[in-house]
């Protein structure tokens, strides 16, 4: 009999240790949970963060480029600055090619910070390209384009208007707003 209660007693203790021992390991597992999950969250709050300072830097970028197309568009020896167009353009051109560089760029960081799509670009592009000046500008451009880094947004929707204005020059239909296929969203 004194061997059963000790028998009973040695299990008791190791069932209590191993209860302990779960115990233990469950509260240390909720607590690394605990920290992931606050971590997780962090992370999150930090992305949020660096996408809003994004935003906002492309917002002055956007800014400060308006300024400075202002002021040579107002003023045409300040505009004499910004004349890197391939051919001699008179005054009235060049404030006209600045004035489209403003619409294209515009279109750009609306783009980059979301408030429009790849395809909403595309029908606003498609519009402006409807007037000569705007396409005058974007044959004078293209070399300076041309030296922008294959695989940037800049890039690739450059390429973009460059296909559609081709597509638009080989219509033969007056009806321009169906001319190109815009980009899949």
């Amino acid at each position: 009999m004194a061997t059963q209660r000790f028998r009973v007693r040695g299990l008791g203790a190791v069932a209590a240790a191993t209860a302990g021992l779960a115990a233990g390991a469950l509260a240390t597992l909720a607590a690394q949970r605990h920290a992931l999950e606050a971590l997780r969250v962090r992370l999150e709050h930090l992305e949020r963060t660096a996408h809003t300072q994004q935003h906002t830097n492309l917002a002055n970028q956007q800014r400060l480029h308006w300024e400075l197309l202002s002021k040579a568009i107002d003023d045409p020896e300040l505009a004499e600055v910004l004349d890197l167009f391939e051919a001699p353009v008179s005054t009235k051109q060049r404030r006209q090619y600045l004035y489209a560089n403003a619409l294209y760029t515009n279109a750009l960081f609306y783009y980059r910070i979301g408030n429009i799509s790849r395809e909403e670009f595309f029908g606003y592009i498609r519009g402006i390209l409807q007037n000569p000046a705007v396409r005058e500008y974007w044959y004078a451009t293209r070399h300076q384009r041309a030296t922008i880094a294959d695989g940037s947004d800049e890039a690739e929707l450059g390429h973009m208007v460059d296909e559609l204005l081709t597509q638009l020059e080989e219509s033969d239909t007056d009806e321009w707003w169906v001319v190109g296929e815009p980009p899949s969203p």
